[in-house]
């Protein structure tokens, strides 16, 4: 049975140290994914009052990303630079024979409805769009996953796994305390990110008001190479936009009980998990360093991927 989603499903939803210039990035072997070391800090997770209201959150969906917690990540974490790539992932799948399973959420060009439909012919191998190996893989679950990190961790013999909800947002921010690590103007989104912008807009004739679109052009319609747009301040790519990130955690409705080391939270509705980032399809409001977002752990989407992080 075919399932339609609205883009509403998603949302759940600083002063650090910087990292060096010239820091070196770490790759385990030939094949496995570049990561660059985290500096040790303390930030603050979540958003501040007002930010929902000032990016247009629909007020049903407010205050998911509150209230704010002080956070410390300890010194000896790595993250990956790019999310995952196909190619990075069908070397998995080769290496291990782990299933491609047929079915993936996939955006449905219905004019201004942002609608999402489950469409059951769609893998990572064929999301509904055409990939370059350099293009972050999707269509692949939080199992998928899994899977994959702990295929890195055997192959190296280093413990490589998802980030939690906190660890990425601290990523993400880089020390900066704005809802976008470029800072609050939306026009410059497309400097650092593949966004629903106007490229997006023109070619699927979707609503081109600043609400649905962020008024730029990244030149791209579907996801774009990783790596393809400028950096944060810690040296990571696409950390906004491109495609959303599963983390760890399990979902929990607010930021009440996030634990202050950081750790990904292992209670609640674990059916569902974490995910961070927004993506090339939605809407300005969702891509946000602090909204916090979903899925299903078992479902697959056209505008979902994954990054790793890696323990010392």
């Amino acid at each position: 049975m075919r399932r339609t989603l609205l883009i509403a499903f998603l949302l759940l939803g600083a002063s650090p140290a910087l990292a060096q210039v010239g820091q070196r990035s770490i790759r385990d072997c030939p094949d496995c994914p570049e990561m660059l070391p985290l500096p040790a800090g303390t930030y603050t997770m979540g958003v501040p009052r007002g930010e929902e209201e000032r990016e247009g959150v629909p007020f049903d969906l407010r205050g998911r990303s509150e209230p704010q917690r002080r956070v410390t990540i300890a010194a000896g974490l790595a993250i990956a630079r790019n999310t995952v790539t196909r190619a990075e992932y069908a070397a998995f799948v080769a290496a291990t024979g782990h299933p491609t399973t047929e079915g993936c959420w996939s955006f449905v060009n219905s004019g201004t409805s942002y609608e999402y439909q489950e469409r059951p012919g769609l893998t990572w191998r064929a999301p509904g769009f055409q990939q370059a190996d350099n293009h972050p893989v999707v269509c692949v679950s939080w199992d998928d996953a899994n899977a994959y990190a702990a295929w890195i961790s055997g192959r190296t013999g280093r413990t490589y796994r998802l980030p939690s909800e906190a660890e990425w947002e601290y990523a993400a921010r880089a020390g900066t305390t704005t809802s976008r690590y470029w800072g609050e103007a939306q026009v410059a989104a497309c400097e650092f990110g593949n966004v629903a912008d106007l490229s997006l807009a023109m070619a699927l004739n979707l609503d081109r008001r600043p609400q649905f679109t962020f008024r730029c052009n990244d030149r791209h319609v579907y996801t774009a190479p990783v790596g393809s747009f400028r950096p944060n301040a810690f040296g990571l790519n696409d950390m906004l936009g491109n495609v959303w990130q599963w983390t760890a955690d399990c979902l929990n409705p607010t930021l009440d009980g996030q634990l202050g080391d950081g750790a990904a939270r292992t209670t609640g509705d674990c059916t569902s998990r974490g995910m961070r980032g927004g993506s090339w399809s939605h809407l300005p409001w969702y891509v946000r360093a602090g909204n916090r977002a979903r899925g299903q752990a078992a479902d697959r989407y056209s505008f979902g991927g994954f990054r790793l992080v890696r323990e010392r």
